[in-house]
């Protein structure tokens, strides 16, 4: 009878640490959800300013045309990447964009009166603040990834992992040009 007891005590002490390791793995595959929601919304944020901005300065810029329709179409690549989920795509169309955004400012350099005006001094200064926010809540969603897939490599919560729904989350990085700031000399060809 005490064997009994104690075999039975072993398997509800494996079935306590077994559904403990299970939520844990769920709570850290729900914080990287999270943490790309967050990502998300700031990036819907500056994509609702960017048409704004463009517009702004199409009043200004009547010869820039290819400029404002390069960021156009990069901040529709970066939407698509993000739609899909493709960290990958996402990394290579934020840096288009972010391209993009920078030739733009680099060209409104050039007209004096787009520079004073209230509203694209005000967009610009939004969509700067979304940038930096963006890039802070990129390293809180790559350090919930990185804890999440650690957990899932590590004894035994891999196996725990193995036998549920658990996949490997996949980090948001840009390769290190595309990092830099964009060279003013290389976005006019000069």
């Amino acid at each position: 009878m005490g064997a009994l007891i104690a075999i039975l005590a072993v398997l509800v002490l494996a079935a306590i640490y077994f559904i403990s390791l299970y939520n844990g793995l769920v709570r850290l595959r729900e914080a990287v959800k999270q943490a790309w929601s967050n990502i998300g919304v700031l990036l819907k944020q500056r994509h609702d300013e960017i048409p704004k901005l463009v517009e702004t300065c199409r009043q200004y810029m009547t010869y820039e045309q290819e400029t404002l329709e390069r960021v156009l179409k990069a901040r529709a690549a970066v939407s698509a990447a993000e739609s899909s989920g493709n960290m990958r795509d996402l990394a290579s169309a934020e840096s288009g964009l972010r391209s993009g955004l920078g030739r733009l400012y680099a060209v409104a350099e050039q007209y004096p009166n787009l520079k004073a005006n209230d509203n694209f001094l005000q967009l610009q200064a939004r969509i700067t603040g979304l940038e930096e926010q963006i890039a802070d809540r990129r390293e809180l969603y790559n350090a919930a990834v990185n804890l999440y897939n650690a957990r899932q490599a590590i004894f035994p919560d891999s196996i725990v992992a193995g036998c549920g729904d658990f996949h490997p989350a996949h980090l948001l990085e840009f390769s290190p040009e595309e990092q830099q700031d964009p060279s003013v000399k290389a976005l006019f060809g000069t």
